[in-house]
């Protein structure tokens, strides 16, 4: 069945996508939000069969976009058409927004780290501190996923960089790459990554689709710093949770590898001299990490009084200031990328994908399709009273269950984000916190931690052969039942306290 669909998925989806359009439109539902609506549902079938490439599913979506927006009425004068000049307007508005230009810039950032080959350099330091106990070295792994999420805001280059690092220890160790060890190494790198897209706003393009769409629909620009107070905990307790997971679950042959430390400081010796292109790269990244952090803030944060109070002490959002770092690497004297280097390495198909995405979404939203299916879902789950406590816990293990069939986080948050909201929109629930409820249940969409293919990084790892797909499952099934009660624990606590719930 999985073959069949993979090769005929997108007739599959085609068909589906007629026969709904075929069906009469719902009372409350426009023709624009019903041909949106079959739009999504051909998407997530596209994108769950892998049937395409994402960026070619991209290219068919805007397609499909402009021809189905293109016919159909126009929601302010229904006797006109809205005209396919107006939906390739539509289909390519993602592309002006905000979040991928972010992206954009993020993906550069790491293209920089890999070509100045800082990104190694830190992860070599890291395991060099950590020793050549077995139980050591995972901490390394899990605490280097950790500070890479902080400066490589890329979850696909951080495993690369990192994959053929823990690969060379292996190897320089002598052991067979069937081992536990060298498993549990391999699935730590990829299930890290995945917990610390939860921690860091800028660690991973799913966060910048739900923080856009929050911002386009609710109106309320999520901080670095908003994230990152609100996700550190869950971040911090699921890396210990993934250590005693994996130790438990394939415990390693040996507890220390004979003369493992003085490996990994051969490898960081051949890395030589930190180089000067090296020290620009730190000093630009710690500058836009403090820019992060202090984005939003004011002295009076700071315990300044006066008049300088309520003064904000910078001015400029996360892509913004992205996007002037980025450049600062291309100026001369600086060159720390040249453009020849970066167009080659650029992941041009991501920044596509990540483009019609919100294009997708943002479609959804402006032609009503949103709130129709929101206010036809709410009723059929009950949660129109329910408590906040409730609909996070029946939407996070409804967002879990449809991750298996995704490979992307960024594709399913494209996809369910809007929908997401339009449903908290129509609870009824007195005091509802719709921003911060949008934002946990993105925490969930970034939960891969089941199947190999449920994220890039995965795959990643899974390509070295040093595991199976049932040991990740062994591995990923307890993490994520950990990783689901402990958003219910969170909700009911500390999210509470702060006001997200």
């Amino acid at each position: 069945m999985g073959t069949f669909l993979k090769q005929y998925g997108l007739f599959v989806s085609l068909i589906i996508l007629c026969l709904i359009i075929a069906l009469p439109t719902p009372e409350g539902l426009t023709i624009a939000g019903h041909r949106m609506l079959g739009l999504l549902v051909f998407s997530v079938i596209l994108w769950m069969t892998e049937c395409t490439s994402y960026p070619v599913s991209a290219a068919i979506i805007i397609t499909l976009m402009v021809l189905l927006l293109g016919f159909a009425p126009d929601m302010a004068q229904p006797e006109k058409y809205i005209g396919t000049s107006k939906a390739l307007t539509m289909s390519l508005g993602g592309f002006s927004n905000t979040a991928w230009a972010l992206v954009g810039a993020a993906l550069v950032i790491s293209i920089a780290m890999m070509k100045t080959g800082l990104d190694k350099r830190i992860a070599l330091n890291i395991l060099s501190l950590v020793g050549a106990k077995t139980n050591r070295i995972l901490i390394g792994i899990i605490l280097t996923g950790c500070i890479l999420s902080f400066f490589v805001p890329s979850t696909t280059a951080r495993v690369a960089c990192m994959v053929p690092i823990v690969m060379g220890v292996i190897s320089a160790f002598g052991i067979e790459k069937r081992t536990k060890f060298a498993a549990i190494l391999m699935i730590a790198i990829a299930q890290a990554d995945s917990i610390w897209n939860v921690g860091i706003k800028t660690a991973a393009a799913q966060n910048m689709i739900a923080t856009n769409f929050i911002k386009q629909i609710l109106g309320h620009d999520i901080s670095w710093g908003e994230w990152f107070i609100a996700a550190l905990p869950f971040a911090v307790l699921m890396s210990i949770a993934l250590y005693f997971v994996l130790l438990k679950i394939m415990p390693p042959e040996v507890k220390e590898i004979a003369g493992g430390k003085a490996v990994i400081q051969k490898a960081l010796e051949g890395l030589g001299k930190i180089t000067t292109q090296e020290i620009k790269l730190v000093i630009i990244s710690v500058f836009l990490l403090l820019f992060w952090v202090l984005e939003k803030k004011t002295f009076g944060d700071f315990g300044i009084e006066g008049d300088l109070a309520k003064t904000l002490i910078h001015p400029f959002d996360t892509s913004s200031i992205t996007v002037v770092a980025v450049t600062l690497m291309f100026l001369p004297k600086i060159d720390i990328l040249t453009w020849e280097d970066t167009s080659k390495k650029m992941a041009w198909g991501t920044l596509f994908l990540f483009g019609v995405g919100i294009s997708l979404g943002s479609a959804i939203i402006s032609t009503k399709a949103g709130v129709w299916l929101a206010k036809s879902i709410v009723p059929f789950f009950g949660l129109s009273y329910s408590s906040a406590f409730m609909i996070l816990a029946i939407l996070a293990l409804f967002l879990i269950i449809i991750h298996l069939g995704f490979a992307s986080a960024t594709a399913l948050a494209a996809a369910m984000i809007p929908i997401v909201i339009s449903m908290l929109q129509e609870v009824k629930t007195p005091g509802l916190n719709i921003i911060g409820m949008t934002m946990i249940l993105q925490y969930v969409i970034s939960f891969g931690f089941i199947l190999p293919v449920n994220a890039p990084q995965n795959m990643i790892a899974y390509g070295t052969d040093t595991f199976t797909v049932k040991e990740f499952i062994k591995t990923g099934i307890p993490l994520t039942i950990i990783a689901y009660g402990l958003i219910l624990l969170l909700a009911a606590t500390y999210w509470k306290w702060i006001g997200l719930v």
